[in-house]
């Protein structure tokens, strides 16, 4: 499998040094820029497999770069940050993030990140660009019929469910916020809007999975949202 391109996105000259050691001895390519408008230049310039960002950079905060490649790029973007509180991860991913790694983080953590961002890149380069059914696992959806299966047997979901399904399944893989959600679903992210999406995820699991309590399909990140799990 061919390694990806990293760009590095960090101030912090230890922490830099640590990410390039570390993949380097994997075999990876990398970039590296120390500071925001470095990186929408390098990421603008070399087109990058994935971006590696800390948010607390020296000229302008993380959340920004984000919001400026996303403008013009879907490249996946891991956010590596000290912060550690759910509005900052929140903000993070609802501005377009990929994934979101803690500092202090275990080098094995951060490479079996880049592992999944491999695999769902092959997996999208593998796959026609108008992709007409989804299958994971025991689901399969059919976009062009509007209809979803469990075990080839139709699934008698809501428009809600339904919509919800496949919002999920377009993003497999990717932690999608309560905001990010409720914007796509409904259009609105009041207070009422994330009671109804609580419901209607409640409702939608009970038909999707044989045990709720212990979900295959749908994982619940408290505080920040919901990700389908792409089975292998």
């Amino acid at each position: 499998m061919n390694k990806l391109t990293v760009l590095i996105v960090e101030d912090d000259m230890p922490v830099r040094n640590l990410i390039t050691t570390t993949l380097k001895a994997h075999d990876y390519k990398y970039l590296t820029a120390p500071n925001g408008a470095a990186a929408v230049l390098e990421a603008s310039s070399y087109n990058p497999d994935v971006v590696l960002l800390d948010l607390g950079l020296p000229d302008v905060d993380g959340v920004e770069v984000i919001k400026k490649i996303r403008s013009w790029s879907n490249m996946p973007i891991i956010v590596i940050s000290a912060r550690s509180e759910d509005t900052d991860k929140i903000e993070a991913l609802d501005a377009g993030a990929d994934d979101y790694l803690t500092k202090p983080f275990s080098v094995e953590e951060l490479l079996a990140r880049l592992r999944v961002t491999q695999r769902r890149l092959a997996a999208a380069k593998s796959r026609p660009m108008e992709e007409a059914v989804f299958q994971n696992g025991r689901i399969r959806v059919d976009y062009a019929a509007g209809c979803a299966y469990l075990d080839d047997e139709q699934l008698h979901l809501t428009p809600i469910e339904y919509k919800l399904l496949c919002l999920l399944s377009q993003n497999v893989g990717k932690v999608l916020t309560h905001t990010f959600i409720t914007q796509k679903i409904w259009g609105s992210s009041w207070d009422n809007d994330i009671a109804s999406l609580r419901v209607f995820m409640a409702t939608l699991r009970k038909k999707l999975e044989a045990a709720p309590g212990s979900p295959q399909y749908i994982q619940t990140h408290i505080g920040v949202g919901y990700r389908m799990i792409k089975l292998e």
